[in-house]
């Protein structure tokens, strides 16, 4: 698994004929927005990502990112690369680790959609969460610096950045099981029993809703650059899902690869990690709580719930990469694949639901 994942997703290959654009038309767009002296650009795509297309541009003197919106048809509110950049831009003055945004282009025109260009951070990428080839030590390294960059998020003041409006205020989990639900019928290919239950179960168990703090919405191993030999986060990337919202159902998307199977869904459910240095969910949990200044517990049931919400949110987006796959416009080869893991999912988020202790009532 992690010799063929990082194969895989990491790494360039060239553009893809869908995702194509005008490179010169991209070049004398950037020379006046960005930098006037960029020479001829060569563009690669990323590997990775199923989302929004991500390219590689070099000019043989900097490097740059450029992200886009996909072609073809989209699901409201879906890929928003603005969002993203007005986000990174906020962060840069934070404890919060993020590459330099240089330019947003809103203008169509230029290479077909919207895009945004930030610089690129060189380090190292993982895309096998039990981080193969390091010593148990750095293992557990790399994991605390991720509980520390994910707790440093949530305790910034999103007014304090000028990200007051970021997000709506209130009833978070229960717009996002209204919006996820509303995804998933619009990608939706096959009828999934499970998942259909889980639609109807959800919105009756919500917890009391937490303060409201800028939540990441996919922050996971592979979403960071760790540095060339230190354990220390560089940049987080991908924040295309961010919002405001309640920084505890964040972290616990987080935490979904202590239960995502191995073999399908990059997890760790099912392995012994111990050996490895990782951290149990249980202690990676409490020390977040430590680290965001001990101003709310989360009792067993609240977690598991935060834990069944972020599993159907994540056969939202695995249904959507299905369905772009059947499409012919995701931006990984390997989408159609991915999507084929909505069901297993959707089933093992169900089988968790009903280890619920007030499982068996709705909540008042």
């Amino acid at each position: 698994m992690s010799s063929s994942a990082q194969e895989n997703f990491s790494g360039t290959r060239p553009v893809a004929p869908q995702h194509a654009f005008d490179v010169a038309r991209l070049t004398a767009y950037m020379r006046e927005h960005v930098d006037a002296a960029i020479g001829e650009l060569q563009v690669e795509q990323f590997k990775g990502g199923q989302s929004n297309p991500t390219f590689r541009l070099s000019d043989g003197r900097r490097r740059y990112v450029l992200r886009r919106k996909p072609p073809g048809a989209l699901l409201a509110s879906a890929h928003a690369v603005d969002r993203e950049f007005r986000v990174i831009r906020a962060l840069a003055a934070t404890e919060v680790p993020v590459a330099h945004a240089e330019v947003l282009c809103e203008d169509v025109d230029v290479i077909g959609t919207v895009f945004y260009v930030m610089d690129y951070v060189e380090g190292r990428i993982f895309w096998d969460p039990t981080l193969p080839g390091l010593a148990k030590e750095e293992r557990g390294a790399m994991y605390d610096e991720m509980n520390r960059v994910i707790a440093a998020l949530h305790r910034v003041d999103p007014a304090a950045i000028g990200l007051a409006d970021f997000g709506r205020p209130g009833n978070y989990i229960e717009r996002q099981v209204a919006r996820w639900t509303k995804q998933y019928r619009a990608a939706q290919t096959e009828r999934i029993e499970a998942a259909e239950r889980l639609i109807d179960w959800l919105p009756q168990h919500i917890p009391p809703e937490g303060e409201t703090r800028i939540v990441h919405g996919d922050f996971r191993v592979d979403n960071v650059i760790f540095h060339r030999t230190e354990a220390r986060i560089l940049a987080v990337l991908d924040w295309e899902l961010s919002t405001l919202g309640d920084p505890l159902v964040d972290f616990a998307y987080h935490c979904l690869g202590w239960r995502l199977p191995f073999e399908t869904l990059r997890g760790m459910g099912g392995l012994d990690i111990e050996p490895l240095g990782i951290p149990d969910e249980a202690s990676y949990l409490q020390r977040y709580l430590q680290r965001v200044g001990g101003r709310r517990s989360v009792s067993a049931d609240d977690w598991t719930y935060y834990l069944v919400f972020n599993m159907f949110r994540l056969v939202g987006i695995l249904q959507g990469v299905a369905a772009r796959a059947l499409q012919g416009n995701a931006s990984n080869a390997l989408a159609l694949e991915t999507g084929r893991r909505t069901r297993p999912l959707a089933e093992q988020a169900w089988a968790l639901a009903q280890t619920m202790s007030r499982a068996a009532k709705p909540a008042s």
